[in-house]
């Protein structure tokens, strides 16, 4: 009868999947078949105690960082990969953007000094007052530079065109005068008389010469606009990529029951699971 009493016992702690520190010790003809018994039953169930989140990436750190500097939040946030092709990305653009400013530098630079060299507003006075009856008084000493021997706003009355000759050295200056037929008499290989729409080879090769310059500079600008779009997509990319790296990363604490044929001890284990 009491042999028959045990024998309950223990199948009770095994059905239960006990979790105490230490069982009762068994005595008895059982001993040896209680052991075995005990040894061979490993229990499913674990303990998880808490998942907890380990070396979280801040969503806020990483965007900003790419902001600034494209590419460093993609290093923050393990990505290098991609921070590689931003950063390559962005020096392919600054370098672009300052090539071409530079070459459309030095192209303004050529067709100003070619436009000083070749163009002159004391010819198209002079046309002016031969075709359209204009009486703009022009300084006789030919040592002056062409801009200082005409008065600029005696020049602007007579003019009756589309638009008013700037004064030498601004921008638009340098521009009217390769683009407006209005101005073609002020060209030293102009030759065809009051028909000034007729255009002269210089005024043909310095347009070309500024449109080739407008296109450098066309480069450089969309460069520039490239750096901020490469700028914007990197953080939206670092961003993207911390919360993935939140998301996928989880680092679970967890106990698991060893059941022994006198004990059971409880064994901690860590679980680390990064999802793809």
């Amino acid at each position: 009868m009491r042999a028959k009493i045990k024998l309950v016992v223990m199948m009770f702690f095994i059905a239960a999947g006990i979790s105490s520190a230490q069982t009762e010790m068994f005595y008895g003809n059982l001993t040896s078949d209680s052991r075995t018994a005990f040894e061979q039953y490993k229990p499913a169930v674990k303990i998880n105690i808490m998942p907890v989140q380990s070396g979280k990436k801040s969503v806020f750190l990483a965007g900003a960082l790419s902001l600034l500097v494209p590419g460093a939040g993609e290093i923050y946030t393990g990505e290098y990969w991609r921070a590689a092709a931003f950063i390559a990305l962005e020096a392919a653009v600054i370098t672009t953007a300052i090539i071409y400013n530079k070459k459309g530098d030095d192209q303004t630079t050529k067709f100003e000094n070619y436009a000083d060299e070749n163009w002159s507003v004391v010819r198209y006075a002079e046309w002016l007052n031969q075709y359209h009856n204009a009486n703009i008084q022009i300084n006789p000493d030919v040592t002056l530079p062409s801009w200082e021997r005409v008065d600029w706003n005696d020049l602007n009355s007579y003019e009756n065109g589309s638009h008013k000759m700037p004064k030498h050295g601004e921008q638009q200056y340098y521009e009217l005068i390769g683009k407006y037929w209005q101005y073609s008499a002020g060209w030293n290989d102009y030759t065809a008389g009051a028909n000034n729409t007729q255009l002269s080879p210089n005024f043909n090769f310095y347009s070309h010469m500024r449109g080739e310059a407008n296109d450098y500079y066309n480069v450089a600008s969309k460069a520039v606009i490239g750096i901020y779009i490469n700028h914007f997509l990197s953080m939206l990319d670092a961003v993207w990529s911390s919360i993935s790296f939140n998301k996928n990363l989880a680092l679970n604490a967890r106990v698991e029951t060893e059941q022994y044929a006198q004990r059971v001890e409880l064994v901690p284990t860590l679980n680390l699971k990064f999802g793809f």
